[in-house]
């Protein structure tokens, strides 16, 4: 666990790594209840005029959250936003990273902002966002 005191602004997050299979993309869609064609295979995705099964924008989410709170298991995720500019597609490396932007304390708590990137292992960004996390 990172404690609060420790975090300094520009610290980079340890990335996380990894390859979403086709199965795990239709298991996610399946338990989030999101039964469109796109996320369950290639033929039904193409069916639909996409190049392949595309994994859900809240997977996406997800990855963040779990690069987040593997940094810091004890800190609270307070806010998670995110821009989806490109298609995530199993099959594909994927590196989802960040670095502190912010950090503050007041009555109200302590508080650590972040900027988010999923990208490709080419470095294409496919998803950018920003999260928000409290420091008990």
């Amino acid at each position: 666990m990172i404690p609060f005191a420790a975090v300094e602004v520009g610290d980079d997050l340890p990335p996380l790594r990894l390859t979403l299979s086709a199965g795990q993309v239709r298991a996610y869609a399946e338990a989030a209840n999101m039964p469109g064609g796109r996320f369950m295979s290639d033929a039904a995705a193409q069916a639909e005029g996409l190049p392949g099964q595309i994994a859900p924008g809240n997977f996406s989410l997800a990855l963040f959250g779990r690069l987040l709170t593997a940094w810091a298991p004890s800190a609270r995720l307070f806010r998670l936003s995110a821009t989806f500019r490109a298609l995530v597609r199993p099959g594909v490396p994927l590196i989802a990273s960040a670095v502190v932007t912010e950090k503050h304390a007041s009555d109200h708590g302590a508080f650590v902002e972040c900027d988010l990137v999923l990208e490709s292992g080419d470095g294409d960004r496919l998803v950018t966002g920003t999260a928000t996390l409290a420091f008990d």
